[in-house]
């Protein structure tokens, strides 16, 4: 351990999970697009991201014993060796099949990738907790950091599967990603240096799944929440209702709508990723005591709460589309995305600070199991409440959720002072 260089460590680690976010972000946008072009309602949509999230429940558990077990090279290299089966295994889909195995088949290939990104996700930020400098809020500065590029090169994955989906059709675009990963994996095993930590013993790695602390407890509850209000309207609602706006029908309309979609949740999340980045900036945390981070956190958490009212509001008054709705719906759908990034950066923070290093790989595992089940919950929402009540019903749902999210973290704060 003490021949590792953490630099060289970091910027490996992060290098691999920029290009397997790239593949996630791509890979997503083009089953949405691809599929929503079949003529696929808002709830087969849904379906079709569904096992992905279930994974990612499941994965997050089994993750932090993996890791603890056989060290977080062994669970990053395994991540990115599975989403280059799925995007292989995807590129077998027949056109022919009928809806019904379509949905099965998509279903099982996106849970084999929800596998993967949860496996590389909890490596990469298990890694940044064992590898971060203490002193001078650099705990804070580094993962904001990683997760902050991460969902700018997400954002661009987005773009790029609108893009490939446009340009080249959906097999040949999956197939070059499948080839591109591929690369990339032998390159990381080449140049990632040897000592990462994370193993425990077989005995401790199996204790407790639930932490002891109330602190993880109560912000896991809070980030479930907190992802469930994002994908309640990003998954499927957004997406389709620009698609039907955007879109004349026509093929070439069709291209155009792929274009602008994806642009418009490549920006999403680009900027989303870079507001994390700067986030230990507006939050001041250089120095700064964890209770008044733990503090601000409850702030930022409260002022997510109005937006999705407002624009649920809005689209109610609207009654359907027109140019002043979109034009609102994408300046509060970008504020809303401030907001939320500055709530996930804080989030990301506070569970590696409460996190002890001897079982962080656990209370990880346990935080993002709870986020992949506000994903779940979310998406599955998403197809329902968009088809039930349109727009709408979409965006209160999404409120909903938010204001559940500062209950929770509200809740940690007030646990804390007692």
């Amino acid at each position: 351990m003490t021949a590792l260089n953490p630099f060289r460590a970091y910027a490996a680690v992060t290098a691999a999970y920029w290009a397997f976010m790239l593949s996630d972000g791509a890979l997503r946008m083009l089953v949405l697009l691809h599929f929503n072009s079949l003529g696929f309602s808002p709830v087969q949509l849904a379906w079709l991201f569904l096992l992905y999230e279930v994974a990612g429940i499941v994965t997050n558990l089994a993750a932090g014993w993996l890791a603890a077990r056989f060290g977080l090279a062994a669970t990053l290299y395994g991540g990115l060796a599975l989403q280059i089966g799925a995007l292989a295994a995807l590129a077998a889909l027949d056109p022919s099949w009928g809806i019904a195995a379509s949905v099965t088949f998509v279903m099982a290939v996106q849970g084999v990738s929800g596998v993967a990104k949860d496996l590389a996700k909890m490596s990469s930020k298990s890694a940044v907790k064992l590898l971060a400098p203490a002193e001078d809020g650099g705990l804070f500065r580094w993962v904001a950091l990683l997760t902050g590029s991460k969902n700018a090169v997400k954002g661009a994955g987005f773009f790029l599967g609108a893009a490939l989906l446009a340009l080249a059709g959906f097999q040949a675009a999956v197939w070059g990603m499948a080839a591109v990963l591929a690369a990339i994996l032998a390159t990381v095993v080449l140049f990632l240096p040897a000592g990462l930590p994370g193993r425990m013993k077989a005995d401790e790695a199996w204790r407790g799944w639930r932490s002891k602390d109330a602190r993880v407890n109560r912000l896991s509850l809070a980030r479930m929440f907190l992802f469930g209000a994002r994908d309640v309207w990003f998954v499927v609602g957004i997406p389709v209702y620009f698609q039907a706006i955007l879109s004349d029908g026509t093929a070439e309309g069709r291209r155009e709508a792929f274009f602008l979609i994806g642009g418009f949740l490549a920006l999403w999340i680009i900027a989303y990723g870079a507001v994390q980045a700067v986030a230990p900036r507006l939050l001041g945390a250089k120095g700064q005591p964890l209770a008044e981070t733990t503090r601000k956190a409850v702030l930022w958490a409260g002022l997510l709460v109005p937006i999705p009212f407002l624009l649920a509001g809005a689209a109610w008054l609207a009654g359907g589309p027109a140019p002043w709705l979109t034009a609102t719906l994408i300046a509060g759908l970008l504020l809303f995305g401030f907001v939320f990034a500055v709530n996930s950066s804080v989030h990301s923070y506070l569970i590696l600070a409460f996190g002890s290093a001897e079982r962080i790989t656990r209370d990880v595992g346990f935080y993002y199991m709870a986020n992949a089940a506000g994903r779940l919950t979310g998406t599955l929402l998403s197809g329902l409440s968009y088809q039930i009540g349109g727009l709408p019903l979409c965006l209160s749902t999404a409120g909903a959720m938010a204001l559940a999210s500062w209950l929770a973290i509200r809740r940690m704060q007030l646990s804390g002072q007692e």
